[in-house]
């Protein structure tokens, strides 16, 4: 079953708070994510690399939306989870929608 959370109040406020090109910790419920913002499109992705589990906060973000992993250099799509270059499975993503309520993000509970 999906759960669907919603961030900030509204639309001004979520673009005030969230910064761009940057890589920002969302905690839900038990679970953490990682969510870029790029102008008004929010990708939200898992915190961890599925390879060896290396934190994607401390990797970097290429100007094609990719997340490139700290630890081995692994890239990933943050729009489709796919894996880029390396050898492992892809990210989890979690769909997202800027509204005038807030920003909605989707997960599935693990």
């Amino acid at each position: 079953m999906v759960k669907t959370f919603i961030l900030g109040e509204s639309k001004q406020q979520v673009l005030e708070m969230l910064s761009e090109k940057s890589i920002h910790k969302i905690h839900l419920d038990q679970k953490v994510i990682a969510l870029v913002r790029s102008n008004e499109t929010f990708l939200a992705f898992q915190s961890e690399c599925p390879h060896r589990g290396a934190s994607l906060f401390q990797g970097r973000l290429t100007e094609t939306n990719e997340i490139v992993c700290p630890m081995h250099e692994y890239r990933f799509d943050l729009k489709t989870g796919k894996l880029k270059v390396g050898s492992c499975g892809d990210l989890e993503t979690y769909p997202t929608e800027l509204t005038e309520n807030g920003l909605k993000i989707s997960i599935f509970p693990t």
